[in-house]
């Protein structure tokens, strides 16, 4: 079966994908990117996936879905593709290629383009982001790879996606996360909302917290509400260790008060350092005081 009935890019697929995404003041490297033909088709067999796919999850039942549309009505957008590896790697719509795919058509629309590996994985990243299709986890490794692999500050990768710069860097702070939040996260069994007041918490408060939430479902107010009182406890707690070394130290010194019998005072300052001072009248005390300590 071949991809049918024709329907073009039509309003949903620039709705989708913003327009000045193939101009060239997209971004730097774009000035070296040319289409290289209109719609045509390509045999399902010429085209493969782009290992660098942001998107990794793949809803079974969603794409089931998609695929009974696209045996009755066919692709009606064409999928975006690159010259690679002597086929064409995928830059945009895997998802409509696996559905064309399990529908069991042998071919289906494309546009192919020549684009850098960076002007592929925004393309990507930015169809995937306007479709909603990635979860947050994705998200925030496309996000890192464009800082990491590409050099793009968080300014530059803000401007590409259309979000602002706190909430690129808040979404990529969820990466410092134990790998086991990270999946959860990446399942859905955990929002980002839920899971950003963990980061920076320690392995064991996260391993008796994260089961809760997901098990009872805590809000995100809960969760911070959670961490903001175990934190007051911690100072709490820090507070009377301070104090009962203050009465340690105390009852220490009134020890050598009493073994001196003369005036001994402690001064710590607010680094922890400190000295103990020793009063004396005269010679005599001085004295005295010296053989009493073994000097």
């Amino acid at each position: 079966m071949s991809a049918a009935k024709k329907g073009g890019l039509g309003r949903g697929f620039d709705s989708l994908i913003p327009t000045d995404l193939f101009d060239e003041s997209f971004d730097p490297t774009s000035a070296q990117d040319h289409q290289v033909s209109k719609e045509k088709t390509l045999p399902l067999g010429a085209i493969h996936a782009n290992p660098d796919q942001p998107r990794r999850v793949f809803d079974e039942e969603a794409l089931n879905e998609l695929a009974g549309s696209v045996k009755e009505h066919g692709v009606l957008q064409p999928i975006i593709v690159t010259p690679k590896d002597g086929g064409y790697a995928i830059v945009a719509g895997e998802r409509r290629y696996r559905a064309a795919k399990l529908a069991g058509l042998t071919e289906v629309p494309v546009v192919v383009r020549s684009l850098s590996d960076q002007h592929q994985l925004e393309v990507s990243l930015i169809e995937n982001i306007q479709r909603r299709d990635l979860n947050t986890i994705e998200t925030a490794t496309a996000y890192a790879k464009l800082r990491d692999q590409f050099n793009l500050s968080n300014d530059e990768i803000a401007a590409r996606v259309h979000k602002s710069a706190p909430a690129v860097i808040n979404t990529m702070r969820l990466l410092k996360l134990p790998k086991e939040v990270v999946q959860l996260i990446a399942e859905g069994k955990l929002t980002e909302g839920q899971a950003r007041p963990l980061i920076g918490l320690e392995p064991e408060v996260l391993a008796e917290v994260v089961p809760r939430i997901v098990a009872e479902g805590w809000t995100t107010r809960k969760v911070e509400q959670f961490i903001a009182n175990r934190r007051n406890a911690g100072h709490e707690n820090d507070v009377a260790d301070d104090r009962a070394l203050e009465r340690e130290h105390e009852a220490r010194i009134e020890a050598i008060r009493t073994r001196l019998n003369a005036p001994v005072d402690l001064r710590v300052n607010s680094r922890g350092a400190g000295k103990i001072v020793i009063s004396f009248k005269s010679t005599e005390e001085f004295e005295r005081i010296k053989k009493l300590l073994g000097s």
